[in-house]
């Protein structure tokens, strides 16, 4: 399998030394250095494994994939998802819908079970006994998937150590399933720390039963478990799937606050992988002095952390930016722990400009990488509503579990809340 360095990986020393998008420092040698452009087995996964590199599989036929769709009525959206699918294996589990779904998968060959509605987890558990090709792609029925989606997904399990491949997952301006334009291997902690299954392909030999005890987040507990049991989990995002999102203010709220209460029952099955806000201390202390006006102390802290880091890269210029590049993540994560606290936020940001500054930044940034059709000003608007809600679904999970995990702040990242942008 080809692997290509990630554009993001800097490379020093004619490659001897590579610092990773996500601030690992890699020592090669000589040799190692040679086959940057070619590396061989042994090297591939060492790239592989640190996030500088990722695959560049070639498509593979999906013979042995068994897409399955959950759904509750919406046979409209159905429609349209299985009239994407005609040609491959579908399974379609309906989960207690009042409308015609068998007619509907009648229309366009797909099979068809039917089951008391139990919701997701149990839908998708349903269909695992039914299985019985090599690969399995969970697709919710309000996906449209592009033309051989599945076939370039299908080339990642080539690699006998991955366990599961999800694509892309777009839907409007500020989709909280989409996990942005970069490809990753998933871990808790990582730039991309979980998959959501609107679309996610697992190999059946891998695959745990869900949670059926999670109304939201299960897809989320699922990945995290294939994670423990040392699985490789990949993103995709050459692959591009369309997700419909709610078209109204009230429903897309109501969604994100569905997905903030799930962070309260995943923090006490997984402790080390839910958190809001990583706090690393030397970027804290910049942050922090920086908001309460000492630009000196500011500046000589930030200093004396690249004279620290500069100890082991060896390249002033680049220990500036990896600081730089710190203090810029931690500032955006307390801008975005900040957008939690909603109307809270949003007054405290009407007296004090710092405060405005923090709570827009992550939004303008966002805006900036994405690049989406609507203008900045409404775009930010969206994302302060969404956030609001998020945070509210993220305090009614604390409550109504009884706990306060999802809360605390860290010195170091376990893992992202689900749903957050």
């Amino acid at each position: 399998m080809r692997v290509v360095l990630d554009p993001r990986t800097r490379v020093r020393d004619g490659g001897r030394t590579l610092l990773t998008p996500t601030g690992r420092l890699l020592r090669l040698t000589g040799a190692g250095a040679e086959q940057l452009e070619e590396p061989g087995p042994v090297l591939a996964r060492r790239l592989l494994d640190a996030g500088a590199a990722h695959p560049a599989p070639d498509p593979r036929p999906a013979d042995d994939v068994t897409v399955v769709v959950p759904v509750r009525d919406r046979t409209a959206r159905l429609e349209v998802c299985l009239a994407a699918l005609v040609g491959y294996d579908v399974l379609v589990v309906d989960d207690g819908s009042t409308e015609d779904v068998a007619a509907v998968c009648g229309r366009h060959g797909a099979r068809c079970v039917r089951r008391e509605n139990g919701g997701p987890a149990a839908a998708r558990n349903t269909a695992i006994p039914l299985l019985d090709k090599d690969f399995v792609a969970f697709l919710d029925s309000d996906c449209l998937p592009p033309t051989g989606w599945l076939e370039a997904l299908r080339g990642h399990f080539e690699d006998p150590s991955v366990v599961a491949v999800a694509p892309r997952v777009t839907g409007g301006p500020r989709s909280p399933l989409d996990l942005g334009p970069h490809p990753a291997q998933v871990r808790p902690g990582g730039p991309v720390a979980y998959l959501p299954t609107a679309a996610l392909v697992v190999r059946r030999s891998a695959l745990l039963p869900f949670d059926e005890s999670l109304r939201y987040g299960e897809d989320v507990d699922l990945v995290w478990r294939l994670h423990q049991a040392g699985g490789v989990l990949r993103y995709d995002p050459r692959v591009v799937v369309e997700h419909a999102e709610p078209g109204d203010l009230a429903g897309r709220l109501v969604r994100r606050f569905h997905y903030g209460s799930s962070a309260a029952p995943l923090s006490l099955r997984h402790p080390e992988n839910v958190t809001h806000l990583v706090l690393p201390p030397w970027p804290t202390a910049v942050v922090a002095l920086a908001l309460a006006r000492r630009p000196v102390l500011a500046a000589g802290v930030a200093a004396v952390s690249t004279a620290r880091l500069d100890r082991t890269l060896h390249d002033p210029a680049l220990s500036a930016r990896c600081v730089a590049a710190a203090t810029t993540g931690t500032a955006l994560g307390l801008g975005r722990a900040l957008q939690l606290l909603g109307p809270l936020a949003w007054l405290a940001a009407g007296r004090d400009r710092r405060v405005a500054a923090l709570l827009l930044a992550p939004a303008v940034v966002e805006w900036g990488e994405r690049r989406p059709r609507e203008d900045l000003g409404p775009y930010a608007a969206r994302a302060l509503l969404d956030q609001a809600a998020y945070g509210a679904g993220v305090l009614a999970g604390c409550l109504r579990h009884r706990t306060a995990r999802p809360l605390l702040p860290r010195r170091k990242a376990g893992g992202r809340e689900p749903g957050a942008n």
